[in-house]
């Protein structure tokens, strides 16, 4: 991939604070998509001093696509970085630094040059790693629900609380999957089918117990990948779901979105509490007797994991969504005091 010099040698001036004058450069994938890439961009910088500076940084660039029922979502991570976001975060649980961010000239696309963070993440994370991540993401929430900050009325695009909702019922209105759990072909066990029935027979309820949770900043796309643990602390990347949400949303993601399966339970049982108890560290949360995690995670997962179920022809894939949706399943019957 072919660099604009210029504005690598801006950036390295930016993240060295000191003048770059010169430099050679590396680029890898490091994933890739139809509306985004990002890279690795590495090499070595000289100074005006003659002094030569190793630099692995990462360039994300975006392009304008549109996500059902978040048409600006795109654009997000570009917005979060411009606003002053970043100071609301901790030492324990950040985002990387933004170097520079720039929009292209035809307004479709925009780069983030952003800091490199070498750690743990993905299913690599350690049950322990799980649990600190849900303590730092309930520090956070918390934080900023009790303090209120001037700066969260001036992020103009979050996302809206009822994404998850609505999200949920465009799935339920499909009729390939909601037909398919309800039908003489379907080749699940009947407790896993008569467990997402029941939730959409019980929805406007729970969703009635959910909308009375506190209202706080989400990430929305709280998983693995996503995380990455460096030296006893928490980074998070990819901001272009955020949004408000409510409570316990973000937890969902982290237990049960492309699972560490073997672990699923023992994480349920280990993050909801260190979640809470990183939230009552700020705001008051004893008010709270149904914290709805579980079903939650049935809501934004259950439709999810059967389309991938019906659409998936590698056995060991299809396998993994019949055991994701049987430990989901199993969580039902464990209690969490909060």
């Amino acid at each position: 991939m072919n660099i604009e010099l210029e504005k690598l040698i801006y950036t390295l001036n930016q993240h060295f604070k000191t003048t770059i004058i010169s430099t050679e450069y590396q680029t890898t994938p490091l994933q890739g998509g139809t509306v985004g890439d990002v890279y690795l961009v590495t090499g070595t910088a000289e100074t005006v001093d003659g002094e030569k500076l190793p630099y692995r940084l990462v360039l994300k660039i975006q392009k304008k696509w549109e996500r059902y029922g978040d048409t600006d979502s795109w654009r997000r991570e570009y917005d979060l970085y411009s606003s002053e976001l970043g100071t609301t975060f901790s030492q324990a649980l950040r985002w990387p630094k933004c170097y520079h961010a720039e929009f292209h000239p035809n307004g479709n696309e925009y780069y983030l040059w952003l800091e490199y963070i070498d750690g743990v993440s993905g299913l690599d994370l350690t049950s322990d790693m799980y649990e600190q991540a849900a303590l730092e993401l309930g520090r956070f929430q918390g934080k900023l629900y009790a303090e209120q900050p001037a700066l969260l009325q001036s992020l103009t695009n979050l996302s809206h609380p009822d994404l998850m909702k609505n999200t949920y019922l465009h799935y339920r209105s499909w009729p390939v999957v909601y037909d398919y759990i309800r039908s003489q072909d379907c080749e699940l066990t009947l407790h896993v089918r008569q467990m997402l029935i029941d939730i959409d027979e019980q929805a406007d309820e729970i969703f009635a117990r959910i909308e009375k949770l506190p209202l706080v900043l989400c990430h929305r796309d709280f998983w693995v990948t996503n995380l990455i643990y460096s030296n006893g602390k928490i980074a998070l990347i990819d901001w272009d779901t955020s949004g408000w949400g409510y409570l316990g949303e973000d937890l969902a993601s982290l237990i049960a979105d492309e699972p560490d399966i073997d672990n699923m339970v023992e994480h349920y049982q280990r993050c909801i509490p260190a979640y809470y108890k990183g939230f009552s560290e700020y705001a008051d949360e004893s008010h709270i007797s149904d914290h709805c995690i579980y079903e939650i995670i049935l809501l934004v997962f259950g439709y999810r994991l059967i389309e991938g179920y019906l659409y998936t022809e590698a056995a060991d894939e299809k396998s993994k969504y019949v055991q994701t949706l049987q430990k989901i399943y199993e969580m039902k019957a464990i209690p969490i005091m909060v």
